[in-house]
């Protein structure tokens, strides 16, 4: 059996279960309001674990999970001796070292003999021992952490962001980068050694990431243009070619290209006389 920890909310909620869907996994129950701890799948041999973001690194370690989604910055503020095994490509976020909009403070090295707030310590106090900024008094908080500096409970905080619209709210202003986090498939090293399932998950997952960046092409090609039309699309390991039964000479033409090269590969092949163009997603891919 293999147990895998899922966020049960917040912002890595959605996109985790959308993504296992895409991978032939779905996860039964455990919406916003479920208070469903555990749920199955269509594999008799996979279960899901319903738990804080932030409680799934040690949960992974621990052996409670084999293995989890969670973010880069939990893991590493947690200590947890897991293996990451996938950017999952999603989710990504930065940690940031903010002041009030009317702080004179405009450089880290100011804060010397400050308080900073924040809800991740440890990450916090390996930033100011890097950048070697001495006597920074770390207070950690549970939530709410950008109102710390309005009440007086510190100078400056860390804290997470995606898009910077609740540090605006509260009129706050970045002054440093702390961290960059990406949301990643972690594994237990003991789990991983053992449990050879791991790796097909590790592979269902890989495959739907990959299919993202790529589109099936399809087109019918007349045959004097054809050597023409490879050379634009060589596809994975170049394209396939069918011989068309038709009144003209023609070949069906397939292959699958990049996602962000289509708008330009498309122009191109119909310079060259290609027909009947279809551009399709591509649900999984597995080299």
């Amino acid at each position: 059996m293999i147990r895998i920890a899922i966020p049960n909310k917040g912002r890595l909620h959605e996109p985790t279960l959308a993504l296992f869907k895409d991978a032939g996994l779905p996860v039964y129950g455990g919406g916003h309001e479920s208070r469903q701890l555990i749920s199955k799948t269509t594999d008799p041999e996979i279960t899901f674990i319903f738990a804080r973001a932030a409680d799934i690194p040690l949960y992974v370690e621990e052996g409670t999970a084999d293995i989890g989604i969670t973010g880069l910055d939990l893991v590493t503020e947690r200590k947890a001796d897991v293996e990451c095994l996938i950017d999952l490509k999603y989710g990504s976020s930065r940690l940031i070292l903010a002041i009030p909009e009317t702080s004179e403070i405009q450089k880290p090295e100011e804060l010397s003999g400050k308080r900073v707030a924040t809800e991740f310590p440890e990450i916090t106090k390996q930033y100011f021992e890097f950048n070697k900024i001495k006597d920074v008094e770390v207070i950690q908080v549970s939530g709410a952490c950008e109102m710390t500096p309005h009440i007086g409970v510190a100078e400056a905080i860390v804290d997470i962001t995606s898009s910077g619209t609740t540090m605006m709210i509260n009129k706050l202003k970045a002054i440093d980068v702390v961290f960059d986090s990406k949301v990643f498939l972690i594994a237990n090293k003991k789990s991983l050694a053992a449990q050879e399932k791991i790796k097909d998950v590790e592979m269902a997952l890989e495959s739907v990431l990959l299919a993202k960046t790529k589109r099936y092409i399809m087109m019918n090609v007349p045959a004097a243009s054809l050597k023409d039309v490879e050379k634009v699309i060589p596809g994975m390991n170049g394209p396939t070619v069918m011989e068309v039964q038709g009144a003209e000479p023609m070949f069906a033409v397939h292959a699958v290209v990049d996602a962000d090269t289509i708008f330009a590969i498309v122009r191109k092949l119909k310079i060259l006389g290609a027909r009947d163009i279809l551009v399709l997603p591509v649900e999984r891919l597995i080299p």
